[in-house]
């Protein structure tokens, strides 16, 4: 018997009346709130708009959950569609069995279709909601814990996981906690993309690339420590090969992006710079100009405006004083006439 250990939890749903909540289900709610909770601050300080993020989101989220359910199905398709299995599961979501590779696919695509919808640049959206997407991870990863699924070979270590299920082939038994191992790595992702980004100013969707990077570099070896069935190839889980060719791209996208696009987005929605570059004050009014008082320059501007021909009038040279201008005239030709005489 072991004297140190993680214990799993006796069952991961309870019931509220006839409702059941699921401990899988919270974690995958709690990640996504805090996913969009980091990125619209990150959004707001890069001069986005407040509400953005969470606007995208619901495009990205669902496209996302059906990508993941997606790729677990295909990949692991005998739990499913195998003798004696029933199809039905396979939409069973709450039963856990999500794959990561198909929610960042398809739920990139949902965000391009946010995104492009409210005019803003894909990339800078993806660097903004990075870090959020590693924590939500790191919280989600705890949802496979009440389900006492996703554990690494046997081990005496004192943070042992204890599996006392016996269902669906499970051995009781003390194993590597690899939902705790792919939690932690996961917020040390997150810490690292948020650190690298404000030291390098990262931009251009490399801040998105360095998270799948660094994620690529422990999903790798924390899959070689698993003991669940899955396909291999050349002696390798699939999910390594997926790990090693997701974290070539990501480097190829990185040192690439730097060279075309070095530096940050100037701007990340542009719709909102035209908005406020197209804002022109109203004119003043005649109202406005009496209101402000004779003295006031914006009474003088108002005057202008409103009549431009009494503007040329006033600009037009006129004699200081009409009386002394005949004066002026009687005075020639007075003088005139006394030539004349002399």
């Amino acid at each position: 018997m072991e004297l140190a250990y993680i214990p799993s939890p006796s069952r991961g749903v309870l019931y509220l009346g006839p409702i059941p909540l699921r401990g899988y289900a919270f974690c995958i709610i709690i990640g996504v709130f805090v996913a969009v909770w980091l990125g619209n601050k990150r959004w707001i300080a890069r001069g986005g708009r407040a509400g953005t993020v969470a606007d995208i989101a619901i495009w990205a989220v669902p496209f996302g959950l059906v990508g993941g359910r997606l790729y677990h199905v295909i990949t692991d398709y005998e739990l499913y569609f195998s003798a004696g299995r029933d199809w039905v599961d396979a939409f069973k979501v709450w039963e856990g069995g999500l794959g990561i590779w198909g929610a960042i696919t398809l739920g990139a695509l949902g965000a391009w279709i946010g995104a492009r919808r409210r005019g803003v640049p894909m990339p800078a959206y993806a660097d903004a909601v990075a870090p959020g997407i590693a924590f939500a991870q790191a919280i989600g990863r705890w949802g496979n814990w009440f389900n006492q699924e996703l554990y690494g070979r046997e081990t005496h270590v004192p943070w042992a996981l204890h599996i006392t299920s016996s269902a669906d082939g499970r051995m009781p038994g003390y194993y590597h906690p690899t939902f705790l191992y792919e939690s932690l790595w996961c917020v040390g992702v997150a810490l690292l993309v948020i650190w690298a980004d404000r030291r390098f100013t990262l931009g251009h969707g490399r801040a998105f690339a360095l998270y799948v990077a660094a994620y690529c570099v422990g999903r790798g070896w924390i899959e070689y420590m698993r003991v669940d069935d899955a396909h291999h190839i050349l002696g390798l889980r699939l999910n390594d090969w997926t790990a090693m060719i997701v974290f070539l791209l990501a480097v190829t996208y990185i040192v690439v992006s730097a060279k075309r696009r070095p530096g940050r987005e100037t701007e990340v929605e542009p719709a909102l710079s035209a908005a406020g570059e197209g804002t022109e004050a109203p004119a003043a009014t005649d109202t406005d100009a009496k209101a402000a008082g004779p003295d006031s320059p914006d009474s003088s501007d108002a005057k202008t405006a409103a009549d431009p021909e009494d503007q040329a009038k006033d600009e037009a040279p006129q004699d200081e004083d009409p009386g002394n201008a005949g004066s002026e005239d009687a005075g020639v030709k007075d003088g005139a006439g006394s030539a004349k005489k002399g």
